[in-house]
């Protein structure tokens, strides 16, 4: 389906479900444009807003200055040209948003890359890795449960991460930055910085000339310039603090950094080609061996059974896995969707670890 609707300049979108990936773009004029199968699209058009809701991928072109509000994204997104103001409640894919407005989101569960916006941001929960450039307003993330890399953020920031964060600031006289991290922390200053910077670490290491190393501290207090800055770094691990503009670059000499591999120049980009390369069918071909599997439970539960069927196995809860009669090893290679399958029901908890472990086992032979 192609449809085009007119909603003028700044109307209010809502997107209530996604189910499969999701695309956006802003657009110059007043027209909405959606794309996606016809009979997987809801749309409703009231006075000053549109809501729609699709259970596989949407593709939307909108108003640049359209305000989006999302509640759900079950694939990955990308989002550009929206300076309206975006907030989304949760997204279980890959996010990747560019040159927006302001971005609101409750929960995102797989990895998050920003570059380029106007307004603040904010993030409650974040469940992978977070990759964020050029914020002209605050930058505040309440948990990033793996890794942080932040870059030109001109307001002020105050982030949570629960392991490794590079962060290159410009601070701006009087402003307040915290950063919290369960490993290890690299700050990298331009030389002319103003700051007062608090450190606390299993080990302190101030990379700048005209300071005196104290490589037994583990809490110190350095000021640069006229310490009008306020800069607040508590770490887990390592707090290095230097003016080396290409310290994230060979970050790998000082911490727990040599996973991280950021190249600024291309800052953010492999995840949004990640987004935007995905393909449905692979996510399809998992749910319809999960929908299989569910059936052959469903099936048995209704005759009284206390087991399951994933492929060619059937397989007692109570027990252990009962193979097919003749009681042989099964020829045909073990099912990739078979597997999938597995996972997704232990994930949705239909299963627990122990059954799936004992169920993986069975596709491989009981090794």
């Amino acid at each position: 389906m192609s449809k085009s609707v007119f909603v003028g300049n700044t109307p209010q979108i809502n997107l209530d479900k996604v189910g499969g990936d999701l695309s956006i773009v802003g657009w110059d004029g007043a027209d909405l444009l959606i794309k996606a199968d016809d009979d997987n699209v809801r749309f409703e058009q009231t006075e000053g807003a549109v809501s729609v809701s699709c259970n596989s991928d949407l593709s939307l072109r909108i108003p640049k200055g359209a305000a989006l509000a999302i509640k759900l994204i079950s694939g990955d997104a990308s989002i550009r040209g929206v300076l309206g103001g975006i907030e989304i409640k949760e997204i279980h894919g890959d996010l990747s948003v560019r040159d927006i407005g302001s971005l609101s989101i409750d929960t995102v569960h797989s990895d998050f890359s920003l570059r380029g916006a106007k307004g603040n941001l904010y993030i409650k929960g974040a469940y992978s890795d977070v990759s964020i450039r050029d914020v002209d307003g605050n930058v505040i993330l309440d948990s990033v449960a793996d890794d942080l890399a932040l870059r030109g953020a001109r307001g002020n920031i105050k982030v949570k991460v629960g392991e490794d964060v590079v962060v290159y600031l410009e601070p701006q006289a009087n402003g307040e930055y915290s950063v919290n991290a369960g490993d290890d922390i690299l700050l990298v200053l331009p030389k002319s910085a103003n700051a007062t910077v608090t450190m606390q670490g299993d080990e302190i290491d101030v990379d700048w000339q005209g300071i005196e190393p104290d490589e037994e501290a583990t809490e110190r207090v350095v000021v640069l310039g006229d310490g009008s800055a306020k800069i607040n770094l508590s770490a887990g691990g390592k707090v290095r603090v230097t003016n080396r503009a290409d310290a994230g670059e060979s970050a790998e000499e000082f911490g727990n950094f040599a996973g991280l591999n950021f190249d600024w120049s291309g800052f953010g980009d492999r995840i949004s080609r990640q987004v935007e390369q995905a393909t449905s069918r692979a996510a399809k071909r998992v749910e319809e061996a999960t929908r299989r599997a569910e059936r052959h439970a469903e099936r048995h539960i209704r005759h009284g059974k206390s087991g399951l069927v994933v492929g060619r196995w059937n397989w007692d809860f109570k027990g252990t896995p009962k193979p097919p009669t003749p009681p042989t090893p099964p020829s045909e290679p073990v099912s990739e969707d078979e597997r999938m399958a597995i996972l997704k029901m232990l994930a949705e908890k239909k299963i627990t670890a122990q059954q799936a472990e004992e169920l993986l086992s069975a596709l491989e032979g009981g090794k």
